[in-house]
């Protein structure tokens, strides 16, 4: 179903962004693109420090709204705790430099600009006006109510923490984890008497690992301690990490798919082929992002439960799920987390590269 939102004014169109964005900013850059008179999205940008070349920032932010398929125009809108400056020629809005930059390089680049907005805890103001005022907050209406987002009044780093669970959960994970991975160190040899039978049937999961990976989907916020400890055996494993990861962005056929693959290149040195290596560098066609949020809340439940030295996996397996959400502010959280555990850790090396670069999934600039 599509929602139809409109706009008679800017006080009107900065109670859209939120909505469009799926929640408030802060201390950001919003740009949204358009298609003639339609949006279909925000892209959010943190506000440029000091020591950013203003030159660099804005040809990277153009370049981003750029590259979304058919848009022939965008709209700027700044979040800032800054407060305008009042001098002898007038208000003087927060960054106004790099948003003349911005909207002059737009214009350039054969965009049309539909409005160039501030929001300030003093007010709102536009960047089009020769001179301009001061407009209250209150003018600005909430956010409409749009299926599928409950609530937008938390900013961008909002719901990236992760759920809270308590010790004894915590703990039985980790016994878990600890039981399986003995029966499993074991397993070519006489198993001892006094191995953990739930460890032992835990282990058989294993035994089908992309449907093991397929059904943990069905229980993403309660999955038993021992499954949970065997899918942060697998995560903590990067050939079936990554396969994990492919099979939440498509479906069970692939999973078993890129499984094989990956095989194929640890035991053989076989090549994957260049359809699934795509997808995890964020190329081809777009996932299934019902799938994809389902894997996420996986994820970050697994990561809330596991022992510390086991979490750096299952948060960067959130990074990337976030990532090619187009959530990179709640990317950039989960991989902070993993490399504070473990600064080596490669897959959060390489999402971390990706994301000072703004780089962003091919799929997130396609319209739907």
């Amino acid at each position: 179903m599509t929602t139809v939102l409109k706009a008679a004014d800017s006080a009107e169109f900065l109670g859209l962004v939120p909505a469009l964005a799926g929640f408030t900013p802060r201390q950001s850059i919003m740009l949204v693109p358009f298609a003639s008179s339609r949006a279909h999205g925000a892209m959010r940008i943190d506000l440029p420090r000091d020591t950013v070349e203003v030159e660099e920032f804005v040809d990277a932010a153009v370049g981003l709204v750029s590259r979304v398929s058919k848009t022939d125009a965008v709209a700027l809108v700044v979040y800032t705790d800054e407060p305008p400056q009042c001098t002898r020629d007038g208000m003087v809005l927060p960054h106004t430099v790099v948003v003349e930059d911005l909207l002059s390089v737009a214009m350039d680049s054969g965009l049309r600009i539909v409005d160039a907005l501030c929001v300030m805890a003093s007010g709102w103001s536009s960047y089009l006006d020769d001179e301009p005022t001061l407009g209250s907050l209150d003018d600005i209406p909430g956010p409409p109510p749009v299926p599928g987002i409950a609530d937008v009044s938390g900013d961008q780093a909002d719901g990236a923490e992760l759920p809270q669970v308590d010790l004894a959960e915590k703990e039985r994970v980790g016994r878990a984890l600890h039981d399986l991975t003995e029966v499993l160190d074991h397993e070519r040899a006489p198993r001892s008497a006094r191995a953990n039978p739930q460890a032992i049937n835990a282990s058989l999961l294993l035994d089908d690992l992309p449907l093991f990976f397929e059904t943990a989907l069905e229980r993403p916020e309660n999955l038993p301690p021992f499954a949970s400890a065997a899918l942060l055996w697998c995560l903590n494993r990067p050939t079936f990490r990554d396969a994990a990861l492919v099979q939440w962005a498509t479906d069970l056929p692939t999973g078993i798919e890129i499984l094989g693959a990956q095989l194929a290149f640890t035991h053989h040195g076989t090549a994957v082929p260049p359809e699934l290596g795509e997808i995890f560098i964020g190329q081809g066609d777009a996932p299934d992002a019902d799938r994809l949020r389902l894997a996420l809340t996986l994820a970050r439940n697994v990561a809330a439960r596991a022992p510390r030295p086991y979490r750096a996996a299952p948060l960067t397996v959130a990074a990337w799920l976030s990532w090619a959400l187009g959530r990179s502010t709640h990317a950039a959280h989960y991989l902070e987390a993993a490399t504070e555990i473990d600064p080596e850790y490669s897959l959060a090396q390489l999402l971390s590269t990706l994301i000072s670069a703004a780089v962003l999934p091919e799929w997130t600039f396609r319209r739907g």
